[in-house]
This record gives structure tokens, sequence and C-alpha cells, in this order.
């Protein structure tokens, strides 16, 4: 059967189970768009290419299917660089199509060229371009196994308008021939056997639990392994959900704005078994200071994890659900018996109740604090609704006050921290899983990035939700600069009075709810929670000065880390300009 390029590629998709894209077509790539039209696979037009890039980050992180987003040359190419960084640095399946100028144009400075290959070579697990249609089948089916094998990221591949065109004799390749790739997902047992011998020795044991997990599918067997050993649970914010907020061995969130309990388990323990975690800053502080009396067990299936930031004890590379099932019999085969751990939990407890998470919200209603927003939206929706944040002090608050008891229901931008994400990963999400609710939680900041995609959404019809928490600044940095600037409050104020949100709002398509006080939140939920054809976008007014606690100084040790307002002199004091 003879097929051009184009609808090669087209079929290609079909034959990795694609069930849809988003993008946004243009000249290079027009012949691609052709053959969609016959296609059974269902397309999103999106209204900016970034926006595409970020709407199958949501889709790939709450269904473990790779994203696939398809743009043209040039600049469209280049706006999806950014979610293809963000997808490469929180490992997320993508496979990106962008289209390319003709061959013989390459290098000629033609209209809407760029050297995507060259350009995105720094943030893709590995890209392609075609020069031959007779590839295209092996090419695609090369790079959703790329995509999705080992530690997932995103793949790209350059398509020429005229390779696109080109004639081809259709075959689909039988098997993934790579040679120079061969991901490793089995554990050395050997070294599980030394890992386990470290968790039956120590005192004061911590699971340092990532983002790595969800990617291995490995929140059963994690919940498994923590019960059968007792040992409590820290969840990164890559990995909110991965183990049960509500169970009784939860920390919550370790990190820069994690809780005291998380934070200081980590700075007291006598031993860090971290699985897929990678060591972030955000969650060391200073590494100089950072768990200074715990050996280290560090389960990652990306070797070069190992030692980058702290040599482990013990170093196991593999799939963490492989690992996890052989911590499980290693246990149950060593019948060495484990020290009395009764203080530490008895420490642990004390540290929960002595210091949880806290905020004052007046009986009056004004100011509205952000931190009652999100218990009221956690109290009355569903438990398992998907949560998609943007980037800033709503994101940690988000992290910080919803309870996640599902995985897969937390979805945002970790490692690049990209501003503008919510909303398209939000729109990504809800069509990956239609019948759940999904709530994007906003900064005005974040919002006004990306806003435009809620007519995509519109259009679509998604009918996703957004809640946007408006303090008129750019909440995180104004923080910063309060505590480390001398309140010197360089371009962060966005404006209390433009733009009108719920106008904007109504304008895209979408219902549009404002709310100034505590009184108006849990009937604007309800209102958006019963709408379901169309986006709802709520515009919560919150305290403009509000920040987020606890926190540790950049720069600063865990142990630094400050609880609230009252701390402030001694956050200015020990802190840096945040890096």
């Amino acid at each position: 059967m003879q097929l051009t390029g184009a609808q090669a590629l087209v079929k290609s998709l079909e034959m990795c189970d694609v069930e849809v894209m988003f993008g946004l077509p243009g000249g290079a790539i027009l012949p691609v768009y052709d053959p969609i039209l016959d296609s059974k696979i269902r397309h999103v037009l999106v209204r900016h290419e970034q926006g595409a890039g970020h709407m199958a980050q949501g889709y790939a992180q709450v269904t473990g299917k790779p994203g696939v987003v398809i743009v043209t040359s040039g600049p469209a190419a280049t706006n999806i660089v950014t979610p293809l960084c963000d997808a490469f640095m929180d490992s997320i399946p993508m496979v990106a199509i962008t289209g390319q100028v003709a061959l013989a144009s390459i290098g000629s400075d033609a209209f809407q060229e760029c050297d995507t290959t060259g350009i995105t070579m720094a943030v893709t697990k590995h890209n392609y371009l075609v020069t031959d249609p007779a590839d295209i089948p092996r090419i695609v089916k090369e790079a959703f196994h790329i995509a999705t094998t080992g530690r997932p990221g995103p793949v790209l591949i350059d398509l020429p308008k005229d390779v696109s065109n080109m004639p081809m004799e259709w075959h689909w390749p039988d098997d993934v021939d790579l040679p120079g790739y061969s991901p490793i997902t089995e554990v050395d047992e050997k070294l599980i056997a030394e890992a386990i011998k470290l968790i039956k020795e120590s005192e004061r044991p911590v699971i340092y639990a990532g983002g790595g997990l969800l990617k291995a599918r490995a929140s059963e067997l994690l919940l498994e392994f923590a019960e059968k050993t007792g040992i409590h649970v820290a969840t990164t914010l890559m990995a909110r959900g991965v183990f049960p907020d509500r169970h009784i061995q939860c920390l919550g969130m370790p990190g820069m704005h994690g809780n005291y309990t998380a934070v200081m388990a980590f700075q007291r323990a006598d031993l860090l078994i971290n699985l897929g975690a990678r060591f972030d800053d955000r969650v060391t502080g200073n590494k100089k200071y950072f768990a200074p009396d715990a050996k280290i067990i560090h389960v990652d299936i990306d070797p070069a994890e190992h030692g980058k930031v702290r040599i482990p004890d013990v170093a196991i590379q593999g799939d963490a659900n492989v690992a996890l099932a052989s911590f499980i019999a290693e246990f149950d085969r060593q019948d060495e018996e484990t020290p009395d751990r009764s203080p530490w939990k008895s420490t642990i407890s004390g540290w929960q109740e002595q210091n949880p998470l806290k905020y004052d919200q007046s009986d009056s209603g004004f100011p509205l604090k952000p931190q009652f927003v999100l218990e009221q939206l956690r109290d009355h929706t569903p438990d398992d609704t998907i949560v998609v944040a943007g980037v800033g002090q709503h994101q940690m608050w988000t992290s910080q006050f919803w309870k996640f008891d599902y995985p897969y229901t937390w979805v945002n931008s970790g490692g690049l921290g990209t501003m503008g994400f919510a909303v398209p990963a939000a729109i990504g999400a809800k069509v990956g899983q239609p019948d759940r609710m999904v709530w994007a939680v906003d900064g005005d900041g974040c919002f006004q990035m990306t806003a435009q995609e809620l007519i995509t959404a519109a259009a679509e019809n998604i009918p996703v939700k957004i809640a946007i928490l408006n303090n008129a600044y750019l909440g995180m940095v104004r923080q910063w600069q309060e505590l480390f600037y001398e309140e010197r409050y360089s371009e962060v104020y966005l404006s209390a009075d433009h733009p009108n949100y719920v106008m904007w709002a109504e304008s895209m398509g979408c219902a549009g709810i404002r709310v100034e006080s505590a009184e108006e939140v849990r009937p604007a939920i309800e209102k958006a929670n019963s709408i379901n054809d169309r986006p709802v976008v709520i515009d919560f007014r919150v305290h403009a000065f509000e920040k987020v606690y606890p926190m540790v100084p950049a720069g600063g040790s865990n142990d630094d880390i400050i609880l609230g307002p009252e701390g402030d002199a001694d956050a200015k004091a020990k802190g840096t300009a945040p890096s």
C-alpha cells in the first residue's frame, strides 16, 4: 500500500494507539493536517502552541499515556520548547511532531525555518529529523518507545514538508531495534539485601517518595511496604498522592515550603530511603546541612541521579515498582529484629501536634485567605478530583492544604516551574479523564499567561473549572522581595482592577464568578460544580500580602525553617536572595 509521508505519519500514530493530539496547523505541517481529517484520532485545536504542549503534559500525567503535540515549523516549534523542557525535567512522556521547511531549503533561512532539532536537543530524550518517508513508521515507533520506557520524557520528530508529500510503501515494524538504548528495570538483589539490612538496623528511618514512583505505577507497593515496615512517608511536590495524605504514616510534603514534620523528619533521620526522587534543591535546602546523620538508600531508574547531589550508601538502579516488590520479599526473608522505634514515632507525633499548618481567617470574612479557599475547595469536591496548579504561592498552598489520597490526582510543573502551566494542563487532564472533576488552581499572574486556552476548552466542550487566587501580585516574587530585598517591590503589582476576570471568562464562553469574602466561597464552589456544559472561572479576591509558611530561606539549612510571620525577622537575617 502506497502512502504519502504525511499519511504514514498519521497511520503510525494510530498504530501507537494515540487517541488525541493537541495542535495548531501552519504551512510546513499542512500536508499532515489533511489526513487527520480521515483519522479516528481526536485533534484539539489550541490557541497557542505552548498551550498544546502543556495540554499534552496534563493528559500524560493523569493517564500514563504519552501526550502528543503537533505544530508547524519556526515560531510554532520554538513555542513548544517550554513544554518540552518542562516535560524533560518532570519526566513526562510526550511525542512532539513539528513541521519543517523542505529538505533543500534547510540552512537557507527560508520562511519559518529554524534548527528545531538543534534547539530542542537539550530538552528532549531524543529527537529526529526525517529525511526519508520510508523511515516514518520506524521513527514513530521508536519515539513512543523511548518516551515511555526507562526514565520517561519527551521525544521530538521534525518532518520536512517535502518528505510529508513524498510517496512511501507502507510497512509497520515488528519491533524496536535500538542497540544503544536499553533501560535497566530489574534490580540487583545483592543491593536489595544491603538496603534491607540498613532498614532493619535503623532507628529513625523515613521514606523519601519521589515522582518516579508515580511513573513506575508503584503506589500500591509503596503502601504495602510502608505498612509492613511501619516507616513514615514524605511525598515530594511531584509525588503528591502516591501515598495517601490521610494515612497515619504520611508526613506530607518536605522542602522549602513543606510542613514542619516532614522537613524535620528528614533532618533528624538516620536513614533516608529515596525512591524515585532526585534530591532537588527545593527539598534539600543547603545540601551541606541536609539530613546530616542519615545514611542513604537511593532507588532510581536513571543512574545519572546516583551521587549527583548526595552520595548514597546503597545505590539501586531499576524500576521503582520492581525494587519495592524485591524490598518486600527481602524484608520477609531477613529475620533480624528491628530496633525499638517508638521514641522516633513519638517525636514525629509531637512535631505534628505542635506545628500543624496554620493560618488565620477572620470571622468577618475579610480579608479572604487563600488557605481558606483551598480548604473549602478540598472539602466540597469529590475526593478523587484532579487538581492542577500553576507555579507560585498558590501552588504551594494547594500542595499543603489539599488532601491527596489517590495517585494521579495532582498535576503541576515541578522542576521548571512554568507559569501559565495550569489552564492548558487542566484541559489536557480533562481530555484524558473526561469523567473526573478537574479543578485548576491558578494565580492571577499565571492565569494571564495562557488564559486564551479557555477558548479552546469552551469550543471543544471541555468543562474544566478554574480557581484564581487573585492577590493582584506576582505573589511569590513579592514574598521574596519583602523578606530579602527590604520590601522594595519592583515590578510585581498586577492591579486589583484590571482585568475584570468575570467579563474575561464570559467573553471566552465560560461562566464567571467573583468572590470577595469567606461566606461567599462555598456557594461559589457549589455553583461551579453544578455547571458542566462549559468551563467555569472563579475570581477569588484573596489577601494581597499573605505569605507561604513554613518557609526555609533560600540557601539556608532546613533547620532554619520559619513557621510563620513571627519568624520573618529571622528569615531576613538568615536568608539570601533566592536562587
